[in-house]
């Protein structure tokens, strides 16, 4: 339970709150929660997308070699499918990232219609930056306009900018980034941005044994708990504050009941740390709640689209049925 100082703190500065950056709010609001949490989107500063570009090269994390898979050697069916589906279309992708998986789908998408328009979105700057830079290079003749913020508010703009019908690409498993019923939210809220017979192809990792998911996030190298710490330096650097990272441990679960893989960081000690002049208090073994990675089964992921509005038309999987690209149609 926060304490009565930190309740007073942030009672002085809830008024100016607004005033605020978005990230700034964000993260004094999570701090000074009953639960302490942490929004896993800021996870991505320069610092963070480099941690996570070795993350994904890391062995233990398997999610981005069997999608890889999927991309290299079903591109070719996948586009045939949408090709199947729609005469014309724009490819709007949430969470580009470096787009190395999409780029094999991007390839064969362009034999099929080269007057698309790829419309990668992110929250991070610099990956835009290199997309737009770096993809029309590999990739002649594609059209690349990137979109740099929130989801829904960058698919209002792409609705803006083209009348197409859209194949929305939701990679890597972002759809695990929330709980199941924020997922059923998401899922239907991104419904309502689509017209009928748009598409959504997106990636669930699916239940497989506990300790191989549970190894995906607490490898050996400790990279995953480098990146987890890597946002804590980020509040130091732009909130002026001063967490002492050798204070703090990575700890990872997963419940194989429910499929929710979980991040925290644990305070070692009871310590304060400062914020933008403001104190937050932790206790010992005191938790900051960080992200979540669900994971689910084909059959779940099938009921998922029925209740947002979609209608499941295909699943592609990777050899070990660990991972699944599921294409939907609205």
């Amino acid at each position: 339970m926060a304490t009565t100082s930190v309740m007073n703190a942030f009672t002085v500065l809830t008024p100016k709150l607004e005033q605020l950056p978005v990230f700034h709010r964000d993260v004094l609001q999570g701090l000074n929660a009953k639960d302490k949490y942490l929004d896993a989107k800021y996870f991505y500063d320069d610092n963070g997308d480099r941690i996570f570009q070795r993350i994904m090269a890391c062995p233990a994390y398997y999610p981005t070699n069997c999608e890889m898979e999927i991309m290299q050697e079903q591109s070719a069916q996948i586009s045939a499918l949408i090709a199947s589906l729609t005469d014309t279309f724009d490819v709007v992708e949430l969470g580009a990232g470096d787009a190395t998986k999409s780029v094999h789908l991007l390839q064969e998408l362009l034999h099929i219609d080269h007057s698309f328009t790829y419309y990668p979105i992110d929250i991070s700057a610099n990956v835009i930056s290199q997309l737009e830079q770096n993809l029309p290079e590999r990739l002649p003749g594609l059209q690349v306009h990137g979109l740099h913020g929130e989801y829904f508010e960058m698919l209002r703009m792409v609705q803006t900018l083209s009348a197409r019908p859209k194949v929305v690409l939701c990679m890597g498993g972002n759809i695990g980034n929330f709980t199941p019923a924020e997922t059923r939210k998401f899922c239907r809220q991104l419904r309502n941005y689509l017209q009928p017979r748009d598409m959504l192809l997106t990636g669930f990792d699916l239940k497989k044994h506990p300790q191989i998911i549970l190894n995906a996030y607490n490898d050996s190298e400790g990279i995953t708990r480098e990146f987890n710490l890597n946002l804590l330096t980020r509040i130091n650097r732009e909130m002026e504050a001063d967490f002492d990272l050798s204070k703090f441990d990575h700890y990872p679960t997963y419940d194989p009941g429910t499929g929710a893989c979980k991040s925290y960081l644990v305070s070692l000690e009871d310590q304060e740390v400062h914020i933008l002049n403001k104190t937050i208090e932790f206790k010992k073994h005191e938790t900051i709640y960080m992200e979540i990675s669900q994971k689910y089964s084909l059959d779940e992921s099938e009921k998922l689209a029925i209740q947002a509005g979609f209608e499941p038309i295909a699943h592609f999987t990777d050899r070990k049925g660990w991972f699944v690209d599921s294409l939907w149609q609205a």
